[in-house]
């Protein structure tokens, strides 16, 4: 006999020994309200699902669906999935965290919305062409959506045009010390997801994101995939080269790489190193970076370009007078915050009645009393809706 709403109810009822009127009285309904519920005459609502879920530790998928939220896995790679024991399972862990609240949100009829994004080009066999190709097609998606171009974006404004064009949350999370990774990510039918490693190297932090964004364009994430530290150049992993790829045509794009240069540098025969670090601080990327790239363009010789990957991020602000403004970068990229689309409309399902504040605690790993004393420090309590004016996720 197959299980229904209702039996999971009364499981998760008997699992917490207490009688109907009791139960009832914790999750705020009327016993005579349970008793119809229960007996399939009237509808539970999204918000009887919700303080059900929270009153019995449960969720509100399993109420509906009887199905435990899926797991992550590590996704194969050439180079290694990350080891059992070396952080995995912490990382695991924040990723199904934000998971679970874009499942909680299509079950509150409101989904991620999610924009179709470029894919690899069947026609081109090699993986540098792809990534390169890759750029150039996300870009045209952002100018035909109105959106400014990524160069020279800081990080903020970088995480705000994925996730406002794009669907891609970005979150800045601490990683477990042990994993020795920069960045993660995870892409599905409901959501497409980056998290970063907090860091103080903000160029790294705005490299890594970018690269991200190149598997999950490359389709390379279906699973909970993780990496270390790009490194341009060094990495035999074709889809790790595809990636960086991406993400160098993708933070510097060559016309307006072209086009800063002609802008900055008197002789360009012999650009100063104030003039090169203007452009690292114009594109917010590290002098490695930067150098590589006008070296593919033609812009820079090998000798000058080895020369300036020896300079720090730090230097070429000093150089070009915006020590200030590397100062505010590295203060951006190094305190965690969760992507802040769910999480509004979370807390845009709590006001509006459809949830509890579970589901939000949850989502930011905070404890569901210290949230509604921030949020609700002087409020007098809110009366139950009524429940016929919900839209109930659940019809028995």
């Amino acid at each position: 006999m197959t299980e229904t709403v209702i039996d999971r109810v009364r499981k998760v009822m008997d699992a917490a020994s207490l009688s109907q009127a009791a139960f009832a009285e914790q999750i705020g309904l009327s016993p005579d309200k349970l008793s119809k519920s229960l007996g399939g005459v009237r509808r539970f609502s999204s918000l009887d699902l919700a303080r059900i879920a929270e009153a019995a530790g449960t969720t509100v998928d399993y109420l509906i669906s009887g199905r435990e939220p899926v797991r992550p896995r590590a996704a194969a790679r050439s180079t290694g999935a990350v080891a059992e024991g070396a952080g995995w399972a912490g990382i695991e862990a924040i990723a199904s965290r934000f998971q679970n609240a874009y499942e909680v949100l299509q079950l509150l009829d409101r989904p991620r919305s999610i924009p179709d994004l470029p894919a690899p080009r069947a026609d081109l066999e090699r993986y540098v062409d792809q990534g390169e190709r890759l750029a150039s097609d996300l870009a045209e998606h952002l100018a035909g959506r109105g959106a400014g171009s990524p160069a020279g974006m800081d990080l903020p404004s970088l995480t705000r045009l994925l996730a406002d064009h794009c669907g891609i949350d970005v979150a800045l999370v601490e990683f477990p010390s042990r994993a020795a990774l920069s960045g993660a990510t995870w892409q599905s039918d409901a959501f497409r997801i980056v998290l970063l490693a907090t860091t103080q190297e903000w160029t790294r932090a705005r490299f890594t994101l970018a690269h991200e964004v190149g598997h999950i364009l490359a389709r390379d994430a279906q699973d909970l995939r993780a990496d270390a530290t790009p490194q341009p150049g060094k990495q035999k992993d074709y889809t790790e080269v595809r990636a960086n790829v991406f993400a160098a045509h993708f933070l510097m794009p060559a016309a307006e790489v072209r086009a800063a240069w002609e802008r900055t540098v008197a002789d360009p025969q012999a650009p100063t190193d104030a003039e090169l670090s203007e452009l690292v601080v114009t594109f917010k990327v590290s002098p490695s970076a930067l150098a590589a790239r006008l070296n593919r363009l033609g812009l820079l010789d090998s000798l000058r370009r080895d020369r300036f990957r020896g300079f720090t991020t730090e230097i070429c602000h000093v150089l070009a007078g915006r020590l200030d403004d590397h100062y505010r970068h590295r203060a951006e990229s190094a305190v965690s915050r969760p992507p802040l689309a769910p999480m509004a409309e979370l807390l845009a399902a709590y006001e509006a009645g459809e949830t509890t504040l579970r589901p939000l605690a949850a989502y930011l790993d905070r404890d569901v009393d210290d949230l509604r004393a921030i949020l609700e420090p002087a409020r007098p309590p809110r009366p139950l809706p009524e429940d016929e004016k919900g839209d109930p996720v659940f019809q028995p």
